[in-house]
């Protein structure tokens, strides 16, 4: 294919290559779930195709994707009583602008009010109930017949076989796997033999269609509308003159699954700056979502506006696609490498061919374990789709299977410790060196010096691999125990260096529990959970004590963690002794330990944050602190929410309290006032919280 310098298709036979490829890239995925392109290049190859036939409107051949619905998905044999049309796209604010003034144009007034949802990344179907019993699912298709997958009946969660009352009606909606559905799903898929999907979309998209299989894979359906079917009585009328958003709450108190219980719940607003406020407030959220969104979905909320607006052969004029930056892309694995953390646990890593994505170039890709490599049947030399969402460290979903070569050479594993050559631990699936901590001593000790846990200012790997190399410490207990003579014979320790380490050591030791417990590095625990084992246990004493069964009553350890924990517990006994000698804070402040086995618990002790000025709030910090909390980072300002007895949280919802607003609060704040959560200045949650600031500070 030809192109010049900017990406743009230079004659017709360049354009004639890119329609066949957007063909058949759009045939691949609409029928088997697989494509050779990621959703970036398709639709860049589809802009590059619509920019050309812009300029040779003479030269656009009837197999271009453009103006058609799914970009010429295969039709099906079951017509759509209404067209199930596409939505066009946008790529930015200005571009979202301009386009809310072409809809208000048409219609000759102000849309009344915008209707802000996530874009879910799945495949669109229609659900059709007769008498509140689900008698077919029908896939877009074309827009104007899709195909009968009503085989799938059962498998879907959130589209139940019997509604809450006996209507008829079609309800359309998303059909995509969560996370933890895909993972499910390939596991099943590669025990059968089968090759693993290279991403959830396509999971979901291969699913829909599979027949007669040996196993059964779940999915989840978000509904996004409804309209009446023939025999639908009064409702006809009914859902034609709803606004969107009242439609949606309709089809949830069926029984129907939206979005509404999520975290990127639809918003009704008025202006474009609330829709670019919910827009922003989405894609914040993407990272942390369960499932996969690629854009935000803004559509006139009313009725009579939508009929005012229109549609065109492919889309609504009424509703748009904003579309975020890809998240996935597909490049090749050309080498694993092995590391070795501060516990010993040996992690393999990707080394891919660099390429671009959400903004920043990626070279490298986590891997998991073993077990995760030879699950997902990845080879070196293999295309492979990449995935990165916010700023979490890009993973591989999995290998491009059709896009082998037969070139490609299987992964080699580490037969000894690549870091200190001893043996390995391989009775789990996260292979670890015998030696453990032991193996990486330095990087076990700079990571408790680190800012979240001892905070030991001056202590950076340098110094710490010079106290190493000098015998002087073993293990970060050690530090307690150096004294001035020491370090001043060291190189580059003046006597300025040596008293203001000292210091901070000397502060460290007075650090609350939960950031000496974070310093172990027990794995499974991080800082979060480490303070809500502390909170939970009150001293270091009671957490060594408990038993698997005692630490499952801390919120979010599961029976797997908690005898994990006992164990690693029971490992680091030497270390907790030697800080406990070294007089080291042993107790979280301001914490209730449960009561003994068997005793009858105080009046008023059910709950440990009884009493304290945060019990049983949601508090979310958005915003520059100023006054008395501006100095705190927010893994201090996180501690201090849970030392006053509440629950930090990064997203406004609900569920939150409290937001905490500092300078330029932006979304969250307007979030907050939407849903009515109680909004404190600075300096009103610091005198709220007053007693617990000195030990955080």
């Amino acid at each position: 294919m030809t192109t010049n310098s900017a990406g743009v298709l230079a004659d017709t036979a360049a354009y004639a290559a890119a329609v066949e490829e957007a063909k058949r890239a759009a045939a691949a995925y609409y029928t088997a779930g697989e494509s050779r392109l990621d959703d970036d290049a398709y639709d860049r190859l589809v802009r590059g195709i619509a920019a050309y036939e812009e300029e040779h409107p003479q030269e656009v051949l009837d197999a271009s994707p453009t103006g058609k619905v799914a970009g010429g998905a295969a039709s099906g044999d079951v017509p759509h009583t209404v067209p199930m049309l596409s939505l066009d796209n946008v790529f930015s604010a200005e571009q979202f602008v301009t386009w809310t003034a072409s809809v208000e144009r048409r219609i000759g007034r102000p849309v009344a009010a915008w209707s802000v949802e996530p874009k879910l990344d799945g495949l669109a179907v229609a659900a059709r109930y007769e008498r509140g019993r689900l008698d077919r699912l029908v896939t877009r298709g074309d827009g104007t017949a899709g195909e009968d997958v009503s085989h799938a009946i059962g498998t879907v969660l959130g589209l139940p076989e019997r509604l809450g009352a006996p209507a008829t009606l079609e309800v359309r909606g998303e059909i995509l796997m969560t996370q933890e559905q895909f993972e499910r799903a390939n596991t099943v898929r590669t025990e059968h033999g089968a090759a693993p999907f290279a991403n959830p979309r396509n999971g979901a998209a291969g699913t829909l269609r599979a027949k007669d299989r040996a196993y059964r894979v779940e999915m989840t359906f978000f509904a996004y509308g409804a309209l009446a079917l023939p025999g639908s009585g009064e409702l006809t009328d009914t859902l034609a003159e709803l606004p969107h958003s009242e439609v949606l709450e309709y089809v949830a108190g069926l029984g129907v699954h939206t979005a509404a219980d999520t975290a990127v719940a639809p918003r009704t607003v008025t202006t474009v700056e609330e829709v670019q406020a919910g827009v922003e407030d989405i894609a914040a959220l993407r990272a942390t979502l369960p499932f996969g969104i690629d854009g935000i979905v803004i559509k006139a909320d009313l009725a009579a506006d939508q009929r005012d607006a229109g549609s065109g052969t492919r889309a609504p004029r009424w509703a748009i696609a904003y579309k975020l930056p890809a998240v996935e892309k597909v490049t090749r694995l050309l080498d694993v490498e092995w590391n070795v953390g501060r516990t010993g646990i040996i992690a393999p890593r990707a080394v891919l061919e660099p390429v671009e994505i959400d903004g920043s170039t990626v070279g490298y890709a986590t891997l998991h374990n073993p077990a995760d490599i030879t699950r997902r049947d990845l080879r070196l030399g293999d295309h492979v789709m990449v995935y990165k969402a916010g700023d979490i460290i890009p993973r591989i979903e999995a290998p491009v299977a059709h896009l082998r070569t037969g070139e490609e050479r299987p992964v080699a594993f580490p037969e000894v410790c690549p870091q200190c050559g001893s043996e390995i631990d391989m009775s789990e699936q996260r292979w670890r060196c015998t030696r453990g901590r032991d193996c990486r001593v330095v990087a076990s000790i700079s990571y408790a010096a680190g800012r979240d846990q001892l905070d030991i200012e001056g202590l950076g790997a340098t110094r710490v691999v010079q106290l190493v190399d000098a015998g002087l410490v073993r293990d970060f207990a050690d530090l307690f125990t150096l004294e001035r003579e020491q370090l001043l014979a060291l190189e580059r320790m003046g006597e300025t260096s040596t008293d203001n380490l000292l210091a901070a050591i000397e502060t460290a030791r007075t650090q609350p529990l939960s950031r000496v417990f974070c310093a172990l590095g027990v794995r499974g625990t991080g800082r979060s959970m480490s303070r809500r084992i502390a909170r939970h246990f009150a001293s270091m004493d009671r957490i060594v004590a408990a038993d698997a069964e005692a630490l499952q009553q801390v919120d979010g350890i599961g029976k797997e963690k908690a005898a994990a924990v006992v164990t690693e517990l029971e490992e680091l006994a030497p270390l907790i002794g030697k800080l406990v000698a070294a007089e080291v804070n042993m107790t979280e402040p301001g914490a209730t330990p449960p009561p003994e086995p068997g005793a009858e618990p105080e009046e008023g002790a059910e709950d440990g944050a009884a009493g304290l000025p945060l019990a049983g709030m949601t508090v979310v910090v958005t915003g520059a602190m100023t006054g008395a909390l501006e100095k705190l980072s927010r893994n201090q300002m996180n501690e201090l929410i849970e030392r006053a007895g509440g629950k930090s949280s990064s997203s406004v919802s609900k569920r939150t309290s409290l937001l905490v607003a500092g300078e330029k609060a932006g979304s969250k704040r307007s979030k907050a006032e939407d849903l009515g959560v109680r909004i404190a200045a600075p300096e009103e949650f610091a005198e709220l919280v007053e007693t617990y600031l000195t030990p955080v500070a």
